[in-house]
C-alpha cells in the first residue's frame, strides 16, 4: 500500500535507507513501532493528534475519531469509536483502519487487545509542555506524508513560542496573577500547579499563575483568598454558577469583572488551540492595565 501524494501538501514521505519500512518509530509506551506502507485509513483517539490533522492538511485520511474529538467542528461529522477507555471495538473493526493513532489516556492493555485484532498502534503521547506540541506536529506529518506542511506548522510553533517567551520577559515584575478555576464548590477548590501545561499557558501570556507555588491541584479557599488574583479564567460553562456563589463573590477579581469565560478545548488539554488561550489571557491582562 503506497499513497502517491493525492492530497494538498503531503506529497513527502519519510525516507529511512536502513529500513524498507515506511514509517519507524519507538511510541510512547517504548514500543518500536513500524509501518511497512503509508496508511491511508486511520482512526484517531485524541483530540489533539485529531486538531493536527486539519491543521497540516491531511484530513481526508481522517475515516473516524473518539468521542472527545469535538474540534475542528468537521471532526464531529466521522464516525465514533467510543471513548479513549471505552473504545467500541465492533465500531473499530468497521472501518478497516491501516493504522490506530491514540494519546497517552489509552491503557497498554488496550493497546495490545487492540494489536491482536491485526490492526497496527501509534501511541503519540500528548506533550506535557506546549513547546513540545512541534514535535506532535513533526510526528504526525510523517505519518500522513504532510511531512513538508507539518514542518511548516512546526517551525511556525516554535517562532510563536519564542516570541511569547521574549514577551514574557519584557513582563517580568508587571505580571498581573491569574487563577485558572479548574474545580470548584463543595467537592473542594482546584487549579493548576506549577510543571501542568496550564501553568506554562499563563506563563507565556505574560502573568503569574497562582497554583506556581503548590504542587497539588487542590488548594484550600484560605489559599485563594489569600492570592487574591488579578484575574480569573473559569470554563464558559462554569462562570456564572461561579460569580454567583458564595463565598467567591468575596473576590475582587469578581467583584471588578475581571472574571473571563473560555473554552475549556482551549486550555484543558495540550493541543493546538493552547495559543488561543495564551493570546486571550494576554488581551484580558492589556485590558486591565489600560
Amino acid at each position: 500500500m503506497l499513497l502517491l501524494g493525492s492530497f494538498a501538501g503531503c506529497h513527502q514521505q519519510t525516507e529511512n535507507p536502513r529500513s524498507s519500512a515506511f514509517f519507524e518509530w519507538t511510541d510512547s509506551y517504548g514500543r518500536a513501532v513500524a509501518l511497512d506502507t503509508a496508511p491511508q485509513r486511520i482512526v484517531s483517539l485524541s483530540p489533539a493528534i485529531t486538531e493536527i490533522f486539519y491543521m497540516i492538511g491531511a484530513e481526508k485520511k481522517l475515516v473516524a475519531v473518539s468521542d472527545f474529538c469535538q474540534y475542528p467542528p468537521e471532526a464531529t461529522k466521522l464516525p465514533s469509536v467510543g471513548g479513549m477507555r471505552n473504545i467500541n471495538m465492533e465500531a473499530l473493526l468497521e472501518q478497516h483502519p491501516d493504522v490506530l493513532l491514540i494519546g497517552s489516556m489509552v491503557s497498554q492493555k488496550d493497546v495490545e487487545a487492540i494489536e491482536k485484532m491485526n490492526i497496527p498502534v501509534v501511541t503519540i503521547k500528548e506533550e506535557s509542555n506546549i513547546e513540545g506540541m512541534a514535535d506532535m506536529i513533526e510526528v504526525i506529518g510523517q505519518i500522513t506524508e504532510c511531512r513538508e506542511r507539518a514542518n511548516e506548522e512546526a517551525a511556525r510553533w516554535r517562532e510563536r513560542v519564542a516570541q511569547l517567551k521574549q514577551e514574557k520577559a519584557a513582563q517580568k515584575g508587571n505580571e498581573k496573577s491569574v487563577y485558572y478555576v479548574v474545580g470548584f464548590g463543595d467537592a473542594g477548590d482546584f487549579t493548576a500547579p506549577k510543571g501542568s501545561h496550564i501553568h506554562e499557558i499563563i506563563e507565556l501570556a505574560g502573568c503569574r499563575n497562582i497554583g506556581e507555588t503548590v504542587s497539588n491541584w487542590n488548594v484550600s479557599r484560605e489559599f485563594l483568598f489569600k492570592s487574591d488574583p488579578d484575574i480569573i479564567i473559569i470554563r464558559a460553562e462554569d462562570c456564572d454558577a461561579f460569580k454567583s456563589q458564595y463565598p467567591y463573590t468575596q473576590l475582587n477579581a469578581v467583584k471588578k469583572g475581571h472574571i473571563y469565560p473560555v473554552e475549556s478545548g482551549w486550555i484543558d488539554v495540550v493541543s493546538t488551540r493552547n495559543l488561543k488561550a495564551i493570546e486571550f489571557i494576554q488581551q484580558k491582562a492589556r485590558e486591565i492595565d489600560s
